[in-house]
């Protein structure tokens, strides 16, 4: 019988303690080398280290963390928000801090544009006088807005719109009906008379 072997390319039969042997001195010839013999130096051109950039994920929000959007502030979007645009135009925005809505809709709706109407006096004059109703509204909204929301709350035609801000921070509106509207009536409707 044969001695158990190891069967090599040239198919020698070679015993395992001389295959054990080469593997050890192959191995001991390695760690003699060591592992720098083939190593680059990396030139620097610079004398200033500067931090490697490394990957920087975006944020990836499962929900959003506000569950109704701030009144007082439009972060971006389309409309006739201080960014420009129309009414109910939504953009959804990844800013680093969240996933938000902007939609000016939400933000300055009909409702919170037209505050209430005014009942003095001279308000009631002009109801009378001029076909011109007195609203007090929200300082951000403009003269397009105010239009819109008188349109929409009171199904009226406005035939213009004047604004000023009292000296108390609030903003007027002077709401100029369409002739084919009486302000009175639509005064009663209302609920200011």
């Amino acid at each position: 019988m044969f001695p158990s072997g190891v069967v090599h390319e040239e198919g020698i039969t070679v015993p395992p303690k001389t295959e054990a042997k080469a593997k050890a001195l192959k191995a001991k010839k390695a760690v003699l080398k060591g592992v720098h013999s083939h190593k680059k130096k990396k030139i620097r051109t610079s004398p200033t280290f500067r931090r490697p950039k490394t990957l920087r994920l975006r944020r990836q929000p499962k929900y959003p963390r506000k569950s109704a959007p701030r009144r007082n502030k439009c972060v971006g979007g389309v409309g006739l928000c201080p960014a420009g645009g129309g009414f109910g135009v939504q953009v959804m925005i990844l800013s680093d801090q969240s996933l938000r809505v902007c939609d000016y809709d939400l933000r300055l709706d009909h409702y919170a544009i037209i505050k209430f109407p005014l009942t003095t006096e001279s308000a009631m004059k002009k109801i009378e006088d001029n076909n011109t109703l007195v609203f007090i509204v929200d300082v951000k909204a403009n003269k397009h807005q105010i239009k819109q929301a008188v349109k929409k709350l009171y199904d009226i035609d406005v035939a213009k719109v004047n604004t000023l801000i009292r000296p108390d921070g609030e903003k007027k509106a002077y709401v100029r009906l369409a002739p084919d509207y009486d302000a009175l009536d639509v005064a009663n409707k209302i609920g200011i008379i």
